[in-house]
């Protein structure tokens, strides 16, 4: 479904702090593990590499995105969950900031992705935003950078369904932010050392690269 473009980056207030969260997607093991990421780093930033955290969400849990596209020269900062719930009016902002920029087109993007980026965020203790490389394709998109790509971009890629990023951090080696997205164990990560990015997705749990 392609979304009309909402207000960019017109962010709500939250106390105190840029705000903008649909009800929880049904509960699964993917979804509990990377709850239980946000519970421990709720009790200590220092990147805890382990996958054995707990489960117990603490009061005032909030989640949130800070990332720029160098293509559009946009910047997102944006809390989209508050104490167990997203926020539509957020989701729909991040949708449209990780739209097919070559297109101008989003979609509703799976929140499920949304939550791998932030807790792998947590975990790597920076407030350096992420660099957002590719979010959502289209189909057409899709193809043409497989032609130009080949093997390198999938042919039924997860970024056509809006359920994967490509993203990269300076302050943080490609091996460090795919250690801390493998630990919240929500899908697949894929390593690009070449390339100087990391691969985030919520579909099955994989790994590749080096």
């Amino acid at each position: 479904m392609t979304l009309n473009p909402p207000r960019c980056h017109a962010a709500q207030s939250y106390g105190g702090q840029t705000a903008v969260m649909t009800k929880l997607i049904g509960a699964n093991t993917t979804r509990r593990a990377v709850l239980g990421v946000f519970a421990a780093t709720a009790v200590s930033a220092a990147p805890v590499y382990s996958k054995t955290f707990g489960f117990l969400k603490g009061a005032g849990d909030i989640r949130k995105l800070s990332m720029y596209s160098g293509r559009t020269g946009e910047s997102l900062e944006m809390i989209y969950w508050i104490d167990g719930e997203y926020i539509p009016e957020a989701l729909a902002e991040i949708n449209y900031f990780m739209r097919d920029w070559r297109e101008d087109r989003s979609i509703r993007m799976d929140p499920r992705n949304f939550d791998t980026l932030a807790a792998t965020h947590r975990l790597l203790n920076t407030t350096e935003p992420y660099l957002l490389l590719s979010g959502y394709r289209t189909a057409r998109t899709n193809a043409m950078l497989r032609r130009i790509r080949g093997r390198g971009v999938a042919k039924k890629s997860l970024h056509i369904q809006g359920k994967a990023a490509d993203t990269r951090l300076k302050s943080r080696s490609v091996t460090q932010v795919a250690r801390a997205a493998l630990a919240c164990r929500a899908g697949g990560v894929g390593k690009y050392s070449r390339s100087n990015f990391v691969h985030m997705d919520c579909g099955p749990i994989r790994t590749w690269g080096r």
